[in-house]
């Protein structure tokens, strides 16, 4: 029982910690438009992670979809705050915030 409970305690721990919340800065472009990954417009963010770019795509939630204007024609350099998760072997997160990047 002991051991049953130990691992409920541990899987607990791990979802917690994969739903941490974290800001992303870097380039915002349009999947669609710039990248050529998704066949609607849809934003993502190539960020630097251990000296390779690395794309994460935002869900399509009214934060992102609200926001997307301002990159669908034209990367800017932004900031995204939410909570990342892996679906369909892509990262994606879940935007709560998302601004122009202050130089």
């Amino acid at each position: 029982m002991f051991a049953v409970a130990a691992t409920m305690g541990a899987l607990s721990f791990n979802l917690v910690a994969a739903d941490k919340e974290k800001t992303l800065t870097g380039k915002g472009e349009c999947a669609k438009c710039s990248l050529k990954e998704t066949k609607t417009c849809q934003m993502a963010i190539t960020v630097k992670e251990d000296g390779k770019d690395k794309t994460y795509l935002l869900a399509n939630n009214d934060v992102a979809k609200a926001f997307h204007k301002n990159i669908c024609q034209e990367s800017k350099d932004v900031s995204v705050t939410g909570t990342v998760k892996e679906e369909d072997g892509k990262q994606v997160i879940e935007a709560k915030k998302i601004e122009v990047a202050k130089k």
